[in-house]
């Protein structure tokens, strides 16, 4: 099994990262073109906690290493399932996704956390915490080696995809700051 970590401060506020990780697909992010559609499996607030429950299944297509597809077959066509949850009391979003495609080969286990940055936060500027942390195993059988050489570059392409996804996250960002900052300007000159 190899790890994946990576830690980073949002310049944006839990409420704009919340509220926009709902568009990270979308067309404003450039830098995910990668994924072709979003299926909203359920939605579900807890009553007794106001936690919101979403699943979703991710479709995408990816270049697959031409040596796995040789060796394997399969397409370029690949499905994520993922489960958020949204804990409002906490200020806190927590998603977990799986691979469902070459699962019985590969195995990758990914949790996402936004929670407020309290140390660098300041009164009108508050920042956001984002961790991603993810286990990747390969389960075929045979040699170490053989198993170790897939881990290492399913890690380097994670790592890839990850660095690609914050920029493409922080487009989606910039951007939901401008559009909505326009809308709030359009209202309030409405009221006046």
């Amino acid at each position: 099994m190899k790890v994946f970590s990576s830690k980073y401060t949002l310049d944006y506020s839990f409420e704009e990262v919340s509220t926009a990780n709902w568009r990270k697909y979308c067309p404003w992010n450039d830098k995910s073109t990668h994924v072709i559609a979003v299926d909203t499996l359920s939605r579900q607030v807890d009553p007794a906690t106001g936690i919101l429950r979403t699943e979703r299944l991710i479709t995408c297509t990816q270049q697959a290493p031409a040596w796995v597809i040789s060796l394997l077959g399969g397409s370029n066509t690949s499905h994520v399932y993922e489960t958020s949850y949204v804990s409002p009391a906490d200020k806190r979003v927590t998603m977990c996704s799986t691979n469902l495609t070459w699962s019985n080969i590969l195995r990758v286990r990914e949790t996402v956390t936004y929670q407020p940055d309290l140390t660098a936060s300041s009164p009108g500027h508050e920042r956001t915490q984002f961790t991603q942390d993810a286990e990747i195993t390969a389960l075929c059988g045979g040699w170490q080696k053989i198993r170790t050489k897939i881990e290492e570059a399913s890690v380097e392409r994670f790592s890839e995809n990850a660095r690609r996804g914050r920029e493409g996250f922080e487009a989606v960002l910039e951007m939901s700051r401008r559009v909505f900052g326009e809308e709030r300007e359009r209202e309030q000159a409405k009221m006046h």
